[in-house]
């Protein structure tokens, strides 16, 4: 199986161990991993923003760049989640058909990380031991938008040494959405405030997700108010290897 890491912009900037813990785990599972280095954004920020036409660029970049993988593995559901879900919407509005016909066969090769390692690969196990009470925010995205559902959860659970906890109002909004945390900071911070009730609610030492937007908001949040929780994408967790990877 050709395997290609799609790493994201936001993550290739601010959270480059994510991908190596994302390349870490499919190694350790035998898998050969392939960064074409012509990768850039997906294009969410701009469609997001409205700027619509002006993604599709980055459409057609995305779809030249991931030509003929098997599979396309990413650290990030709200990137998965806008390039199944709008990637075909964005060729067909503003795209040629050569566009549209590449983009169809693109994008039901992309993969969210947990889903691929569940539902592709049939595995739940990755020889993972992680000693720490953890617990998981299920974003908006993730749970919502791709409905990953309990798959993070059978990840976890197989993590040798864990302790995981429920989060109290699990499926609660953080306030990030991007954009949504600048132009309406007030409320942002009011769910951001909810959100970290629950996680300290919880006792866990260590707050992970499938989304590093999210953890960096409720990450900050969390430091504003002197916690010791810690914040660590779920393929961080995963990472951790058994043995003599200790």
């Amino acid at each position: 199986m050709r395997v290609a890491l799609f790493l994201t912009c936001f993550n290739d900037t601010m959270f480059p161990d994510t991908g190596r813990a994302v390349v870490t785990v499919l190694e350790r599972l035998g898998h050969t991993v392939d960064f074409p280095q012509e990768q850039t954004c997906c294009g969410q920020m701009h469609f997001n923003t409205g700027y619509r036409p002006e993604a599709a660029p980055l459409v057609d970049r995305f779809a030249r760049t991931f030509d003929g993988y098997d599979a396309v593995v990413t650290p990030s559901a709200s990137c998965a989640g806008l390039i199944r879900d709008q990637h075909p919407v964005l060729a067909r509005d503003h795209g040629s058909p050569a566009l549209r016909r590449k983009v169809a066969e693109v994008v039901p090769h992309v993969h969210e990380f947990t889903e691929f390692l569940v539902d592709v690969l049939g595995v739940t196990d990755v020889g993972a031991r992680f000693p720490h009470r953890v617990t998981y925010h299920p974003t908006c995205h993730s749970l919502r938008g791709l409905r990953l559902g309990d798959r993070p959860h059978q990840l976890l659970r197989a993590v040798e040494d864990i302790e995981l906890v429920d989060l109290p109002a699990a499926d609660s909004c953080c306030g990030f959405g991007g954009t949504f945390a600048v132009k309406n900071a007030e409320t942002s911070s009011a769910m951001l405030t909810d959100k970290t009730r629950g996680i300290l609610d919880s006792g866990a030492e260590v707050l992970c997700a499938a989304d590093n937007s999210c953890l960096l908001h409720i990450g900050g949040g969390l430091s504003r108010q002197g916690s010791a929780v810690r914040v660590l994408h779920l393929a961080e967790i995963l990472a951790q290897g058994r043995g003599a990877e200790r």
